[in-house]
């Protein structure tokens, strides 16, 4: 008799799947827009799915050009855009998968794209990625009514699972893709004072912890070093601030694209963070990938990811001598900081592609045939059969 199991990588369908991701384009600083690229790419290389993307922020046609440069003029025209895109996409596909932030974010983007595929009756995957999302579905009633909505809300953590959860609103986890490939593992020995923070410069990242905890460190070892790679509405006030404690060795890079960021790991020795609202940081997999021991504040969802002291070392949010005192245990005790990145390189095969492409398939035909997938092994041979959901048993 057969034997159900995991999905396997053959996916016998009738119909290649249509799916259509609506999320920001590159040209937007931030995860989301990162997480998208690297989704598209892969499923694209399925032949089991025609997939299709509408970027949230869509470019100006040629002839409208100059107007971009006007703020509220490029605002009003970028959202009349995104809505046309909308009407004009979303009919031709089976399954509509957006990705969505928080607040007011989650109003001008991710609501116009479930109201336009509900409209149409297409099934929608919400891709909720924000660390905020506790006081977003608390403060934003609303919110919760556009949720309730959706087919499937997917999450990357089990941290938000778990919000959601509290909020009578049923999620699942699906990791993030963090390309591991891309990094070069090496070992750090001797440990050098050699420090990378590279979030984005802004209120919800502390990078000001960050910079508090480095003159500490200078304290001690004072030919350290720290980059702050990224940009943001911070950056000035930072950069006074490093000033002000007279660090020396503090290199500001300004936006790093993705492609350069293997290059910024392998330059350093120590991952430092101190997000004060966080999710799931694709940051500290990459780290991890590159052999960085990580020094992280546990806010948010970061220690659903990192382990105390096994993968990685946590600290109360905000606290700078904390973060510090993290480094230099590190610094002072190389056989632990070794041991350490050597289990946070193996933590990091769970957020491949390999690990998660079963799940987005699976979730993509469930939602477009009404229909589970589910892989049996007969006559040593896989094989995937569907399974009607109306049925029990």
């Amino acid at each position: 008799m057969p034997r159900a199991e995991t999905i396997t990588t053959r996916d016998a369908v009738a119909a290649p799947v249509r799916v259509l991701i609506v999320a920001p384009a590159l040209d937007i600083l931030g995860g989301q827009a990162v997480q998208a690229a690297r989704l598209l790419e892969q499923l694209r290389q399925e032949p089991a799915l025609t997939v299709g993307f509408t970027p949230i922020n869509p470019p100006f046609p040629s002839v409208l050009r100059r107007w971009q440069s006007i703020k509220y003029v490029r605002s009003i025209r970028t959202s009349l855009l995104y809505w046309w895109r909308l009407l004009a996409d979303v009919r031709r596909f089976d399954v509509i998968h957006i990705f969505s932030a928080s607040y007011f974010s989650f109003l001008i983007s991710p609501t116009p794209a479930v109201v336009v595929a509900k409209l149409f009756g297409k099934r929608v995957v919400l891709n909720y990625r924000s660390g905020e999302a506790e006081d977003h579905l608390r403060r934003w009633p609303s919110a919760r009514r556009v949720l309730r909505l959706v087919d499937e809300i997917v999450v990357p953590s089990g941290y938000l699972v778990d919000v959601f959860a509290r909020f009578g609103l049923r999620a699942r986890s699906i990791f993030n893709i963090v390309e591991t490939a891309r990094f070069r593992f090496r070992a750090r020995r001797p440990l050098r004072p050699a420090f990378l923070s590279n979030r984005n410069l802004e209120p919800m990242y502390n990078v000001a912890c960050i910079l508090r905890a480095f003159a500490l460190v200078q304290q001690r070892y004072p030919e350290a070093q720290l980059t702050i790679a990224g940009d943001g509405r911070e950056r000035t006030r930072l950069e006074q601030l490093a000033r002000e404690l007279k660090l020396r060795h503090v290199n500001f890079t300004g936006r790093v694209a993705p492609e350069r960021m293997p290059e910024l790991l392998d330059a350093a020795d120590i991952y430092l963070n101190a997000s004060e609202i966080d999710n799931m940081p694709g940051s500290i997999i990459e780290a991890y990938a590159a052999g960085l021991p990580v020094v992280t504040t546990n806010a948010g969802g970061i220690p659903y990811i990192v382990t105390h002291e096994e993968t990685g070392l946590l600290v109360p949010c905000g606290d700078a001598e904390a973060l510090a005192a993290g480094a230099l245990r590190l610094l002072a005790d190389e056989e632990f900081a070794a041991g350490m990145t050597e289990r946070a390189r193996r933590a990091c095969e769970q957020y491949s592609w390999p690990a998660v492409r079963g799940e987005w398939l699976k979730l993509y035909h469930e939602l477009a045939r009404g229909q589970a997938v589910v892989a049996v092994q007969a006559e040593g041979k896989d094989e995937l059969l569907p399974v009607s959901l109306n049925k029990q048993g």
